[in-house]
């Protein structure tokens, strides 16, 4: 798993129990998911079109830094597949897992759009193949 982003947890962030609010968190996973797709499939008209069952295996508190790992499962035609887990970033307790999210590719009409992709590819390979041309 390939750990992107870090938040830390903050008043705001907290439920009535004192602990992450699982929808802030479900909210920055599905941004994490959505730049790692735009990024990968090179392109900014991305949309979720599916979260498989989530599972919260722990809880986070205040000051605790959390970090999201995003791993990519399928490749499809317009689509990408990708695989989640958020862990405690001092304890590396995982908090929540999520098999798969599906991310779409969009045209400028507003329909999936095929991409072309087939792996992941990482920008210094992609500033790499530049410089080669």
């Amino acid at each position: 798993m390939r750990f992107h982003t870090r938040k830390w947890i903050k008043p705001e962030d907290l439920n009535p129990n004192g602990t992450l609010f699982g929808g802030r968190l479900l909210e920055w996973i599905d941004e994490e998911a959505a730049l790692y797709t735009i990024i990968q499939l090179e392109n900014p008209k991305v949309v979720t079109k599916y979260i498989s069952e989530i599972n919260f295996v722990s809880s986070a508190q205040p000051g605790d830094i959390v970090e999201i790992g995003i791993d990519v499962v399928h490749f499809g035609t317009t689509s990408i597949s990708l695989q989640c887990e958020v862990r405690n970033k001092m304890t590396r307790e995982v908090i929540i897992t999520i098999e798969r999210i599906v991310m779409v590719s969009m045209g400028p009409d507003g329909k999936p759009k095929p991409h072309g992709k087939t792996k992941v590819e990482y920008v210094a390979d992609r500033l790499n193949d530049e410089l080669d041309d």
